[in-house]
């Protein structure tokens, strides 16, 4: 090795790592901007995250622009697992939430906005409120650990939309630059029973324009919605976030991931008695 070429090799990681922070910050300005304009994004903004970590730093960059409140956080599922990661986890704005105590319940048919051009979906999910933070200090969570953490269970419906119409296409780790591909939450009636409740065998359908679309049960989602509670809890702390009491966890589409457009009723079905509905709305 020349004398020069050990004085250029030190410069080389700082212009590598210069060039990464550049474009997670094209991305998440883009996709903020796009967001608060209610626009479509045909074409991803910037070069596609190619590592978990790189993933989570371009939605964390879009965090600090975005600025809104956290009311919650959505899990969703890799499939296949990038490593052994097999969720992952976005955040949920309180302007986005509908219904919830101490919130008035949602109206019959609230309207939920989607991005026309962009990415569209609904999914039928179990909702799980905080009522006691975790130990800042704990890294791992178990089943039993994440019930300890939960004070409510509702049933609830997600809005999954992006400006980016490929956004699940293109894989998790797209997916998660975007806010995990989350746009809102209705939160409906709240499961009273639920300590004594095996949710795992509930029958959950979803239902668009009176078509019954999907229809499943929440054994059916790896280790179920706590297991859902105690990946996010983990996941948080590994990146130094809070969870907090009275933020929501939502746990994953029991039924799938179903496509919507502008002008659709969604309906949820939990265990054949209880029921949430949705319009879908442009996002303006």
């Amino acid at each position: 090795m020349t004398a020069e070429q050990h004085r250029e090799g030190p410069d080389v990681q700082p212009d590598i790592e210069t060039s990464a922070n550049s474009n997670r910050a094209r991305i998440a300005d883009s996709f903020v901007a796009a967001r608060r304009a209610g626009g479509a994004l045909p074409d991803y903004p910037g070069d596609r995250p190619t590592a978990l970590d790189d993933a989570y730093a371009v939605q964390d960059a879009a965090l600090a622009r975005h600025g809104g409140t956290v009311a919650g956080w959505k899990v969703g599922r890799i499939n296949p697992p990038i490593g052994t990661a097999n969720r992952l986890a976005g955040p949920i704005f309180a302007d986005q939430v509908i219904g919830g105590d101490p919130a008035p319940a949602p109206a019959p048919t609230p309207a939920m906005p989607v991005y026309a051009g962009g990415f569209a979906a609904a999914e039928a999910e179990f909702l799980m409120r905080i009522g006691t933070a975790p130990d800042p200090a704990q890294r791992h969570f178990t089943r039993d650990d994440a019930r300890a953490l939960v004070d409510a269970v509702h049933i609830g419906i997600e809005i999954a939309s992006s400006p980016y119409p490929n956004i699940n296409a293109d894989g998790a780790l797209v997916t998660i630059s975007d806010f995990g591909n989350n746009n809102g939450l209705v939160i409906g009636a709240a499961v009273p029973d639920w300590r004594d409740t095996d949710l795992l065998c509930w029958p959950v359908e979803l239902w668009i324009n009176d078509e019954r679309i999907g229809a499943a049960i929440a054994a059916d989602m790896l280790d179920g919605p706590f297991g859902a509670v105690a990946f996010l809890a983990e996941h948080l702390a590994a990146r130094g976030k809070p969870l907090l009491v009275g933020q929501w966890v939502s746990t994953g589409a029991v039924t799938g991931v179903h496509p919507v457009a502008v002008g659709d009723r969604v309906e949820a079905r939990f265990d054949g008695s209880y029921r949430l509905a949705c319009t879908i709305t442009a996002s303006t």
